[in-house]
């Protein structure tokens, strides 16, 4: 049997059963709201009500542009390669990841990645302390002057804030040589062992 629901001026809306054996549930939720339907416009899911795991949010910065410092043992911001979010919820998640391609200008330096949060290193996104050498996100070793090398890097952050916070990327290198973010350190070469680059992070917001 059909149910009719007489509109308040007109039309109406009728709801069918469906021509199945047994017996269907349909439980309705105890709070007010809207019915979304599959041809529903300008209509969505409050964030608040998606459950854990859904992305709430994504924010993304890609850098094109060439940066270099000379090569130095004390953590630096890599210009331009920042982003930041404003999380919908003090307990959700921020997913941080993306990639640096780096370069010197000499052979044989090893280079690292840092994650700094609103300009104070995660400590809890870098390795152990248990011997002298220092401690970073990602590492690399670069050997050939003519390439560049890309270093991933990927965090798991949670802010516990709805304000907005900044994470921004920070290197640190082998003093001696100059170190470039997308670009070779020899760019004389045009066939193909090395290219202009880009680089990235994102931030994407997870329920929690």
């Amino acid at each position: 049997m059909s149910i009719v629901l007489v509109g308040s001026t007109s039309g109406s809306v009728t709801l069918q059963e469906p021509a199945v054996a047994g017996t269907t549930v349909l439980t309705l939720p105890a709070v007010s709201g809207t019915v979304i339907t599959t041809a529903s416009s300008g209509q969505s899911i409050p964030k608040a009500a998606l459950p854990t795991g859904s992305v709430l949010q994504v924010v993304s910065t890609p850098k094109t542009d060439v940066f270099s410092m000379s090569s130095s043992g004390t953590a630096t911001a890599i210009t331009g390669l920042s982003a930041s979010i404003t999380p919908t919820s003090a307990t959700s998640k921020i997913l941080i990841f993306g990639q640096v391609t780096g370069s010197f200008s000499n052979t044989t330096f090893g280079w690292n990645i840092l994650i700094y949060k609103d300009g104070s290193v995660i400590t809890g996104a870098t390795g152990d302390t248990g011997n002298s050498q220092p401690r970073a996100t990602s590492s690399m070793f670069h050997n050939y002057v003519y390439a560049s090398e890309t270093i991933p890097f990927y965090y798991l952050d949670s802010p516990a804030t709805t304000s907005s916070t900044t994470y921004a990327i920070y290197t640190f290198q082998e003093p001696g040589a100059t170190f470039y973010v997308n670009r070779a350190g020899n760019v004389t070469q045009t066939d193909g062992r090395s290219a202009n680059t880009i680089s990235n992070i994102t931030l994407m917001e997870i329920a929690a």
